[in-house]
């Protein structure tokens, strides 16, 4: 029994090990949605954890950058106005010509073609002017009319999945590492078990030695990815927590991963607009829309003419209206928004590079921290599971 014990013993902890850093992973981020009843079941800590995640790591880094208004001019502002000349002047007859049939089809109906042409050309004339200080002002304004949070919010409560799929691809190196160092932690544990079983076979001792390997391999194997936070000699080895050991990387593959998935042109200019804040973007292109009207003598005196001062105003609010779709129209340009994206990413990677080891680590240790101890005592109990099936084996054997 003791020869048996010898050898299965180290090969079984070395399983447990293996198994319980492979299960506490898969707890990390499965399920994707709450899976039990009421109180009682289990959610993946990386979904349920998500915004605060992602929370964490904006304070690290883009509030650390300084502001969304400085990320904007890395954005390279001029290359925006050009993007909207681009996307909205071939398309400006057919804005003005929706415009005003949906509030004066008469009106515009009987408008002589000339003078239908006059306004076309006076609008071309004045758009790059106004898209100009448009896009300026948002500029100066950006941080004020974008809630991040609440943009982040939104988007990992519609894919709770996408913090799941940033952390798997980001940290693939380090989860693989934990999984097999839990296999080399449980076998030298279980070797350590072998001798004292050989010497105490009590049928307690298999059942709590594997609860015991359980517990600490998962809390090894967490511990190995977070600390030590500064490199350390041991030996012949120089130790570092995984996820600390690549922060380079680790930041490239976060930062081009969130510039792509969470906070892209299209998702900020859609937050600008139908976000919380959204009155204050209204209002801004409201400004610079205007004297494109107002401005205008011939379209003035015309439709004041025909349809009254009312009916003027009215014209000017669905001018605004149409001016919000073709802001929303341009920026969902899925080419304009993969080029830019990469500007977003070095702002990212480049500020999640800079940060302390420390500050590093916070943006994914706090919210497993909450969760450890769960993880710790499932990889427990699994190992104590083990060790009765173990020593129910080695009786059968020994009989």
């Amino acid at each position: 029994m003791f020869d048996a014990a010898f050898v299965s013993v180290p090969i079984v902890a070395a399983l447990v090990g293996w198994f319980t850093n492979w299960l506490a992973i898969q707890m990390s981020f499965y399920p994707v949605q709450f899976l039990g009843v009421g109180v009682i079941g289990w959610q993946g800590v990386i979904p349920r954890k998500a915004e605060k995640m992602a929370h964490i790591c904006i304070d690290r880094t883009l509030r650390q950058f300084g502001d969304l208004n400085a990320v904007y001019q890395k954005l390279e502002p001029q290359k925006i106005v050009e993007q909207v000349l681009s996307q909205v002047t071939p398309r400006l007859d057919e804005y003005i010509d929706e415009m005003m049939y949906e509030i004066q089809p008469v009106l515009w109906d009987n408008l002589p073609m000339f003078l239908r042409r006059r306004i076309y050309q006076w609008a071309r004339e004045q758009l790059p002017a106004r898209i100009e200080g448009l896009v300026e002002d948002f500029g100066d304004d950006l941080d004020e009319l974008v809630d991040l949070k609440a943009l982040l919010s939104r988007e990992l409560k519609q894919h709770p999945d996408l913090m799941n799929r940033i952390f798997k691809q980001a940290g693939a190196v380090e989860l693989r590492s934990v999984i097999n160092r839990g296999a080399v932690i449980g076998g030298i544990l279980g070797c350590v078990l072998a001798p004292v079983w050989s010497i105490y076979p009590e049928p307690w001792l298999l059942p709590v030695g594997g609860f015991a390997i359980g517990f600490v391999t998962n809390w090894l194997a967490i511990n190995l990815i977070f600390a030590p936070l500064k490199p350390r000699r041991f030996l012949f080895w120089k130790i570092q927590g995984l996820f600390l050991r690549r922060q380079p990387e680790i930041s490239d593959i976060w930062a081009k991963l969130v510039a792509e998935e969470l906070i892209t042109v299209e998702k900020v200019a859609d937050a600008m607009i139908n976000g919380c804040r959204g009155d204050r973007t209204r209002a801004i292109i409201q400004k610079h829309l205007r004297p494109l009207m107002d401005n205008s003598l011939l379209m003035k005196l015309s439709a004041q003419v025909t349809v009254g001062m009312s009916g003027y105003t009215d014209l000017k609010k669905a001018m605004n209206q149409q001016a919000l779709h073709a802001t929303q129209d341009v920026f969902s340009n899925p080419a304009f928004n993969k080029e830019r994206a990469p500007v977003v990413a070095r702002v990212l990677a480049g500020q999640m590079k800079a940060l302390q080891p420390a500050e590093f680590q916070d943006i994914l240790r706090p919210a497993f921290r909450e969760e450890e101890l769960q993880l710790m005592f499932v990889g427990g109990i699994f190992g104590a599971v083990a060790g009765t099936i173990q020593f129910m084996a080695l009786i059968q054997y020994a009989l």
